[in-house]
Formats: C-alpha cells, structure tokens, sequence
C-alpha cells in the first residue's frame, strides 16, 4: 500500500536516484570515521616509530617505561633548545612544544599504573625505573624554574610540568604503597 502511494508520487527513476543519493551519503560518512578512528590511536607528541613501540609492547609495565623514555628524551631536547647558539624562528612554540610533549609523556605513565591495578599486573619494576626517573626529572625542572634564558617564553608550559611531575611522583609512591610483593615460592626439600 505505501509503495503504491510512493509510485504515484514519484517516477521509477526518481525513486532509483533518491536509493543511489542514499547510498553515497551513508558510504561517505561511514570512511570518514574509519579514518578519523585510525588517527586517534596515535598520540600527536610521539613519533610514528614511538607509536609503533607503545603498541608493540603488550604489558602496562612496558609501556610505562617506554613512556618515560619519551618523557626523558623531551627533556633533553628542551635542554638542548635553550643552549643552542642559532635558535630557530618559533623558538617559543618549539620550547612549549617540548614541554607539553614532556607532560604528555609523564601523564600517560602515570595512566598506566592505574592500567596495571586494573589489570592486577605486577609493575613494581617499573615503578622503581617510573620513581628514580621522576624524582630526576623534578630536580631538572625546578633548576629551570629558577630562570634562564628566555624564562617568560615557558614559565607557564614550565609550571604545568612541574605540577604533573609531582602529580606522577605521588602517584607512584601510592602505587609503592599499594603493591603487597609476591610471594616467593620456596623449593621443596
């Protein structure tokens, strides 16, 4: 009955157009989704090579490391910039750049450590590479904070930092805390 009405109002042609339009519409909104899927699983501050390695490594206590890694390498890329003799055109979007790729890097290890209590994985090892490595970092960053060259370009990136690098520091001495150690098998005599 409802074809019927359809059929007297439109031609066969028209109704075969209007199916065609359908489709397209529905098949051009479905790949852009796929697309735009694919690039969230890349975070903007890593590289592609560093991306690849986050995904490779299955357990959270390797990803944290590597996470940290990252964070390392920033830092000293930072430090880099603000010794360096030539300094490039967007020295302040460069130096910023740095450091928020820095957090960046600190906050997702901080997030696997969650990760890990969710999973009941066992990261302590990692913690303790997380704990010495986040201390060194604080110390770095509170020598930056007391100036240096250029300081008003990245005090506020600098601030930022600062209070996310203590922010993962309390968050492995909980994680510390938390952790019971396993228990260590005896061999039979």
């Amino acid at each position: 009955m409802l074809r019927r009405m359809i059929m007297r109002h439109f031609s066969m042609r028209a109704m075969t157009a209007a199916v065609l339009v359908c489709a397209v519409v529905s098949a051009g909104s479905f790949v852009p989704r796929v697309h735009a899927t694919a690039q969230e699983t890349r975070k903007d501050y890593l590289t592609q090579a560093e991306s690849d390695k986050i995904r490779d490594a299955f357990e959270p206590g390797d990803k944290l490391k590597l996470f940290i890694t990252f964070a390392d390498d920033r830092l000293k890329k930072f430090q880099y910039e603000l010794t360096r003799k030539n300094p490039e055109g967007r020295r302040s979007e460069i130096l910023n750049g740095l450091l928020n790729a820095y957090q960046s890097c600190v906050d997702d290890a901080a997030d696997q450590i969650s990760i890990a209590r969710e999973k009941q994985v066992d990261i302590r090892p990692a913690l303790k590479v997380m704990d010495a490595k986040t201390k060194d970092f604080m110390t770095q960053l509170q020598k930056l904070h007391e100036g240096g060259p250029e300081y008003d370009l990245y005090k506020e990136t600098l601030d930022d930092a600062l209070e996310g690098t203590q922010d993962a520091i309390n968050d492995v001495t909980a994680a510390q805390k938390e952790l019971t150690p396993v228990p260590v098998r005896r061999k039979p005599n």
